[in-house]
């Protein structure tokens, strides 16, 4: 009897250890969850003023500019196909013989305005900015960094700068920061000794100094979005990452932080021990989406994902051949996929070391904020619709109305519509265009026509929908 006591013990323990050490995303029953100093500081989602201008942007501009643009993929003759903002790692370049490139940074041609302006006419709501990758250099005059843009023959605060040009040009900035820091003596992958906690101490006080600074100076951005976490020495500082979080917050109110961020007191990233959100979105789908059918999980917090123009790249790199190079339409399908599914998307730009953009980013902006100048009411503003997907493209929803967005129009010219029960169509109306004929062909089903002109490219139908009378349906179920 005392042997099978002390097995149940033991399974007890070890059954809570495991649930600790690796919980799932989903949320536990209130009754089972277990206690969190750092874990999810609320349940659902944000619903202030604040958030609400991020959700309702949906669609950003990411862009990752340091001192890989010089390197652009080569060192010593020989290009890598890995991220040229990894070079660093990729091809084992000390700290001290990287940071050499410092000599070599003349961004002659940046100019923020017209970054903010391409932003803007591109369609995208807001900039997010690498203030500091991995490897340690800042684009703004660190207090506390000898790698920073001060130290460089052209002395400008770019995050200045672009600050400065986004409110004037009425657009969000956001800042990435990179934790993990490859040049700091101080940052450890791991913490193996009581030398390795105390010189990691060290460095998180850096951190969060650096932190403080760029929200001190730059008090107009609207979200700071955390990256370089995910190391064994980060996961078990929890406790810091709930402190910046709710510093930020205390400094700039209204401020978003992603999920990135944080880590619970057993080291969870994202979602805590108890299969909650941290941080105010979620901000792991990096070059991938959810799927619209099997995740819609998803829709019940927000979310943000990111993409790449060229499959393998952030930052500038000279060839864009070695991977595969998306073409406008793909990227922009992926943007109304996420606001399909109540996330943002973010669309990654890496521009030269002169600071200004590569050809192909110039077109892909040209071609996306034509679209969006055009049909950008299906993605503003929009959230989740609920209804059935289907192989044509995607439904968004803003208020009462019902967007459809075309990518994939059948032969048949017919675009089969599922509508929840109690609902009909009563009108169709191609956005910037003509109204087209809806017909109800089976129960909970219509047929909406495509346009007699169809227009070229991903196109947007309007729907109209109102309740169902009261009567009894004229479609039999079968009955199997």
């Amino acid at each position: 009897m005392k042997n099978l006591f002390t097995y149940f013990i033991a399974t007890a323990v070890s059954a809570f250890t495991l649930n600790a050490q690796n919980p799932v995303m989903r949320p536990l029953p209130a009754d089972q969850e277990i206690s969190l100093r750092y874990g999810a500081d609320r349940l659902g989602k944000r619903q202030d003023p604040a958030m609400q201008r991020f959700r309702d942007n949906r669609f950003g501009l990411f862009i990752h500019w340091g001192l890989y643009a010089i390197s652009a993929g080569e060192w010593n003759g020989k290009i890598y196909n890995t991220p040229s903002s990894f070079l660093q790692k990729s091809a084992k370049i000390s700290p001290t013989e990287w940071m050499t490139l410092m000599e070599k940074w003349n961004p002659e041609k940046f100019d923020a305005k017209k970054w903010v302006d391409m932003a803007k006419k591109m369609g995208a709501r807001y900039i997010k900015l690498v203030t500091k990758h991995h490897d340690g250099f800042c684009l703004w005059p660190s207090a506390y960094s000898q790698y920073t843009v001060a130290q460089t023959p052209v002395k400008r605060d770019i995050v200045g700068e672009l600050a400065k040009a986004c409110k004037e040009g009425g657009i969000d900035l956001h800042l990435y920061y990179s934790i993990l820091d490859w040049s700091h003596p101080d940052w450890r992958y791991s913490l193996k000794t009581h030398e390795d906690t105390i010189a990691f101490n060290r460095f998180l006080n850096f951190a969060e100094n650096q932190i403080k600074e760029l929200a001190t100076r730059y008090p107009t951005i609207t979200d700071f979005w955390f990256d370089g976490t995910w190391d064994e020495s980060f996961n078990k500082n929890g406790w810091w990452s709930a402190h910046i979080e709710k510093m930020l917050k205390d400094m700039i109110p209204g401020i978003t932080v992603n999920s990135r961020l944080r880590a619970d007191d057993y080291g969870k990233r994202h979602f805590d021990s108890n299969g909650h959100l941290m941080g105010d979105y979620e901000s792991g789908y990096e070059r991938k989406l959810p799927d619209p059918v099997k995740d819609l999980k998803i829709t019940k917090w927000d979310w943000e994902g990111y993409t790449t123009l060229p499959e393998n790249q952030w930052g500038y790199h000279k060839d864009w051949s070695l991977s595969y190079v998306k073409t406008p339409y793909e990227v922009l399908e992926r943007i109304v996929h996420a606001v399909s599914m109540g996330g943002n998307m973010v669309v990654n730009f890496g521009p030269q070391a002169d600071g200004d953009f590569r050809p192909e980013e110039k077109e892909m902006a040209n071609v996306i904020g034509n679209w969006m100048h055009k049909y950008g009411e299906a993605v503003y503003g929009c959230d989740y619709a609920g209804w059935t997907k289907k192989d044509w493209g995607y439904h968004t929803r803003k208020g009462n109305d019902i967007y459809m967005i075309v990518f994939n129009p059948p032969y048949s010219n017919k675009l089969n519509v599922i509508v929840p029960d109690g609902i009909k169509i009563t009108k169709a109306t191609a956005v910037k265009g003509e109204e087209t004929k809806t017909e109800e062909v089976a129960h909970n089903e219509f047929n909406v026509n495509i346009p007699s002109v169809r227009p070229e490219g991903p196109f947007v139908i309007k729907l109209q929908i109102q309740q169902k009378e009261d009567k009894p349906d004229k479609y039999f179920k079968a009955l199997t």
